[in-house]
């Protein structure tokens, strides 16, 4: 099953900026403990850092594309900004909760399902 994780954290960006040389190790390590416990049960398909929600775009719905509206920020103001996401391949909904655990303790973290859409 793959799955996709999403990593939130309220002043993401400025806690990152704020942070002094321990913390940044520790949560560098959490990612390792990560990647390597993912990589005993299952896969790692991909995962990046995202950029400060300030540099998004969003297209907003419309009845076609010239009348999509562009707005500058992410799709939802909130206080949690998207920090990064992983994709993973586990056996399940379970293993992929109990893996992301040990991903740094600031992030919130969304766990969903990737729904096969091929036709």
């Amino acid at each position: 099953m793959k799955v996709l994780v999403l990593l939130a954290e309220v002043d993401h960006f400025a806690h990152w900026e704020a942070a002094d040389d321990d913390h940044r190790a520790r949560v560098v390590a959490d990612f390792t403990a990560f990647d390597e416990a993912v990589a005993a049960r299952g896969r790692v398909l991909g995962g990046e850092a995202l950029a400060p929600a300030s540099t998004a775009r969003t297209v907003r719905a419309g009845t076609d594309a010239a009348s999509r509206a562009v707005t500058d920020g992410p799709y939802a103001e909130t206080a949690e900004q998207l920090g990064g996401y992983y994709l993973i391949e586990v056996d399940d909904l379970e293993v992929a909760v109990e893996l992301v655990r040990l991903l740094p303790r600031e992030y919130d973290v969304e766990v969903r399902e990737v729904v096969d859409v091929s036709f």
